[in-house]
């Protein structure tokens, strides 16, 4: 394989491409596989002798579809969508074919600056007020991480980068039950440790509540403990929960604390102003993540995280030897000194493409569609015998079980996905084991919602209903 022969299979993976977006409508959201089906297809060995590409392009073709989950299924209704608009598609294809490292500014001038410019887009599209930077992760769970480690070494007025955490004061983080998994792991490996991320209760809302995280919080200021910063759910994965956004962030200014807001799904919704108001007080935030991979259209991976002071974030995170030095410019930005890799990817211009192609209003117009058609379905599944709804929508995520208890509901859970229709995940919810809906594959129809609703409906009656 040389760039002599890549023109016609580069046409063909974009034959094979198109047929495949085409026709993804009459396959199984999920394979009906057992765990080892796709290694028993695979040679043990790799082999010494090239292979022509026409066999690896059928073994391709044999193995790979049928072995995927498909995302990109206009009925994928599980965790939340991973999108690839076509234009990002098409962008992430160049970027591929560049391949540059995007380490510092001077590997790749146009990329860094590129990822300045769409930050400074979202941040218009999103609301969020001039002053914020910010850059490109691979994942919120990234971004959190930065996050954390700089509160972390904000507490101790970094001597952690130096010395090590030994000796300090046991840095604490706080967040509602909530908050993502990824705010748990952040602490293992900022070496604050889970016992020190401490879970604030919720009210009747499921958000954190403002008096229980002061009292907390002076209560570990009592016992030589070191408050280091707060961490804000808006859209949390396990049913959409969203914090008081506002009233966590007047604690968090009278007690001196950096703040991250965890809006990975949610935060596209924020480009349609009359959903703002769900995290409003935002712009007082130290931190803010949000993935333009989940429900805006992007390729994964693509987040993005804002910063009000991005010096504090590189003073934790900033390394430049010598040999990762432009010579001659005053005034660039390298962002692998902003966060943990050294190596970047070219993510801007996915982004680039993306926003250009279809525009703020045609984006908006797709995650509004999203949040009505989940009103439907969620009415849907709410007439439907013996199934109601548990925790009502927040935007495009409602959760629901059968009134006859958990081992009812895995069952109903374990037949719609072998139906193939639709994909649908679960969530423990006060005990309870419950079923999640999310909408926002970007091609999905209302037909394609009515789908999902219908195979519902039928699963649930072949089950015997109530």
């Amino acid at each position: 394989m040389d760039f002599d022969s890549y023109g016609p299979w580069a046409r063909r993976a974009v034959d094979w491409t198109l047929d495949y977006h085409r026709t993804i409508r009459d396959r199984p959201v999920r394979p009906p596989l057992a765990p080892g089906a796709t290694l028993a297809k695979l040679p043990e060995s790799p082999p010494e002798a090239a292979e022509p590409m026409e066999a690896i392009f059928a073994d391709f073709e044999r193995i790979v579809p049928e072995g995927m989950t498909h995302w990109q299924h206009p009925r994928f209704m599980a965790y939340f969508p991973s999108n690839a608009a076509p234009a990002s598609i098409l962008a992430e294809q160049l970027a591929n074919a560049i391949s540059a490292n995007l380490l510092i500014w001077q590997g790749s001038p146009a990329g860094t600056e590129m990822e300045t410019r769409m930050v400074e887009w979202l941040r218009q599209a999103l609301g969020l007020p001039e002053g914020f930077k910010g850059l490109i992760q691979d994942s919120a769970s990234t971004a959190t991480t930065c996050a954390v480690l700089t509160m972390r070494e904000r507490s101790m007025g970094w001597r952690g980068i130096r010395s090590g955490v030994a000796g300090e004061a046991k840095p604490r983080i706080y967040a509602s039950a909530q908050t993502h998994s990824s705010v748990d792991k952040a602490c293992w490996i900022a070496g604050v440790g889970q016992d020190n991320l401490v879970k604030i209760g919720t009210d009747s809302d499921y958000g954190m509540r403002p008096d229980a995280l002061r009292e907390a919080i002076r209560a570990d200021r009592a016992a030589g403990l070191a408050p280091a910063g707060i961490v804000l759910c808006v859209g949390g994965t396990s049913i959409g929960a969203i914090d008081p956004v506002s009233a966590v962030l007047d604690v968090a200014e009278q007690e001196g604390l950096y703040t991250h807001v965890d809006a990975a799904w949610a935060g596209s919704a924020m480009i349609c102003p009359e959903f703002r108001p769900l995290w409003a007080g935002v712009e007082r935030a130290d931190s803010i993540v949000f993935n333009p991979h989940k429900w805006l259209g992007a390729n994964f991976d693509c987040s993005v995280q804002f910063l009000k002071d991005p010096s504090e974030q590189v003073r934790t995170l900033g390394l430049r030897p010598s040999y990762l030095e432009t010579g001659g410019a005053d005034g660039i930005v390298n962002y692998s000194e902003w966060t943990l890799p050294l190596g970047r990817r070219f993510r801007a211009l996915k982004l680039w493409f993306l926003i250009r192609a279809y525009g703020l209003e045609g984006l908006r117009r797709r995650i509004r569609d999203h949040v009505e058609w989940t009103e439907e379905a969620e009415a849907r599944i709410a007439g439907m015998e013996g199934l109601e709804i548990v925790t009502g929508r927040r935007l495009a995520l409602f959760t629901f079980a059968h009134k006859a208890g958990n081992e009812r509901t895995a069952a109903l859970l374990e037949a719609i996905n072998a139906d193939g229709r639709t994909y649908l995940t679960q969530t423990m919810h006060e005990g309870r084991y419950v079923i999640r809906v999310t909408m926002g594959q970007f091609d999905m129809t209302r037909d394609d919602m009515r789908a999902a609703m219908d195979a519902v409906e039928a699963v649930n009656t072949a089950l015997g209903g109530g």
